[in-house]
């Protein structure tokens, strides 16, 4: 199968790329190398059955392939601050191209989109019939609402064109690939540990969330890039074994065996204060089951920051 995955060289993308080349799939990578690394796909690039397109998903754009899944778009607090309006490009016209090649081909689109659409919930844990408590002005509205337009626009392509359409809500998600500064907390804690510096955790650190090592996150993916049953979600993927961030802090520092403190700092604003994925419909549905625990994860995770990050 021709896939194209959009947001390739991307944390997430660059896994995904990794594990269709090991099945087999011919994989076209477009990025535009905003957030994106060249040094997460240079180990796929004599792969034959592996070509990159550097092209801005906001941009129309004609492609040939069996199948498309769509990750482009900046997916950190710092990186998709940085630009909101291109945040917003990115999620709604970008989405638009990505699915009128997929009507003009007549192929699949699996999107991934965020546990952002929840904002800061007030069901806990968060399921996909909750429709959320979302902030329509706030600093991060460009990211939430524009994820929350992209599932309204694949939906109404699905029902006017019978696009066919399969939308996954990520929640947080670590692991190899991650940038070192893309100001996410699983890669803040451990680049400090490693550093020797203080963790800086916001507020009191009783904000809980839930965090997914990126396998297990790429299994659920390729599951649903597999299902023929009509279900196009969407469908929470994530791990729901639930911290508090204070608790998570803690054991980043046990894990790289660390002797930096905790410093805490104030909240950012609409910062949610709960985040754990409601995972019934993805284990009936796909039979999605993640299963790297947090400590093996971790692990992991600080073995590949000690290779890139200088100490």
């Amino acid at each position: 199968m021709r896939v194209l995955v959009t947001g390739g060289a991307g944390f997430i993308g660059s896994n995904l790329c990794e594990r269709l080349l090991a099945s087999g799939n011919e994989v076209l990578c477009m990025d535009n190398f905003y957030t994106g690394s060249k040094n997460n796909i240079k180990e796929f690039l004599d792969n034959p059955s592996f070509e990159v397109i550097r092209h801005d998903i906001s941009v129309p754009f004609n492609i040939e392939a069996d199948f498309i899944v769509n990750l482009a778009c900046p997916a950190s607090v710092p990186h998709y601050q940085k630009d909101p309006l291109k945040t917003m490009k990115d999620n709604v016209f970008g989405i638009f191209n990505v699915m009128e090649n997929a009507r003009r081909l007549k192929i699949p689109v699996l999107h991934t989109s965020t546990s952002e659409v929840y904002g800061s919930p007030s069901v806990h844990p968060q399921p996909e019939n909750y429709n959320g408590n979302v902030n329509p002005v706030s600093i991060r509205s460009c990211y939430d609402e524009g994820k929350r337009a992209a599932e309204t626009i694949l939906f109404d392509y699905n029902r006017q064109y019978k696009t066919e359409i399969k939308v996954i809500r990520v929640f947080n998600t670590y692991g190899p690939k991650m940038l070192e500064n893309d100001g996410r907390v699983v890669s803040n804690f451990i680049v400090q540990a490693l550093k020797g510096e203080d963790l800086t955790v916001y507020g009191n650190g009783k904000q809980t969330r839930s965090f997914c090592y990126v396998s297990d996150l790429i299994d659920g993916i390729i599951l649903f890039m597999n299902d023929k049953s009509g279900f196009n979600g969407p469908v929470n993927m994530g791990n729901n074994y639930e911290f508090t961030i204070e608790d998570f802090a803690k054991l980043v520092l046990s894990v790289t065996g660390s002797k930096s403190k905790l410093k805490f700092i104030d909240l950012p604003k609409d910062d949610p204060i709960q985040r754990n994925p409601d995972l019934t419909i993805a284990k009936k549905m796909l039979g999605y089951n993640p299963k790297v625990s947090i400590d093996e994860g971790l692990k992991k995770t600080a073995e590949y920051f000690k290779k890139i990050v200088k100490i």
